[in-house]
């Protein structure tokens, strides 16, 4: 196994900054660098400690990001979004916050680009309405957004609304 050498706690400290400032970290993330760097356990929470004091970790401003970027870019729904912030320990208040930030028209309206475009994708022998509604539900559902939102979407499609 390829021993690494032990940084400093200065060196480490160093390095973090270098990694929060690049984009914004989770603690948890920071946690797991710093016990990378070799750093025992006293080291590593006074230097997450350091870390937050000189604003390079931030955990609000991490899940604001995390929660817009997840949502711009790929297109998650706010139950997949708040899953992965839980997997990352931000706390509930964190979380609630950043979901609290993403654009109520934004997400109404990707949420109904999504059902319309996986609507009509939806070809085939045999396909029928309820084929449709279950598939275009699947997918909705697993993008991470609300299953009463969805129903309402897709029952919006099934009566040719949209």
């Amino acid at each position: 196994m390829l021993q690494r050498k032990q940084l400093t706690k200065e060196q480490a400290l160093q390095k973090l900054r270098h990694y929060c400032a690049y984009q914004e970290r989770c603690h948890i993330e920071a946690k797991e660098k710093l016990y990378s760097f070799g750093l025992r356990k006293q080291m590593v929470e006074e230097s997450l400690a350091q870390l937050i004091e000189e604003d390079y970790l931030n955990e609000e401003r991490f899940a604001i990001q995390f929660a817009g970027g997840k949502f711009r870019m790929k297109q998650w729904g706010r139950v997949k979004i708040k899953h992965a912030l839980k997997q990352k320990q931000v706390s509930d208040y964190c979380i609630n916050k950043a979901l609290k930030e993403l654009d109520a028209a934004d997400y109404d309206k990707t949420l109904h680009k999504l059902a319309k475009q996986k609507w009509s994708t939806i070809k085939g022998e045999g396909v029928n309405g309820f084929v449709k509604m279950a598939k275009t539900t699947d997918y909705l559902l697993q993008k991470g957004f609300e299953p009463e939102l969805v129903k309402g979407v897709v029952n919006e499609l099934k009566e040719g609304k949209e």
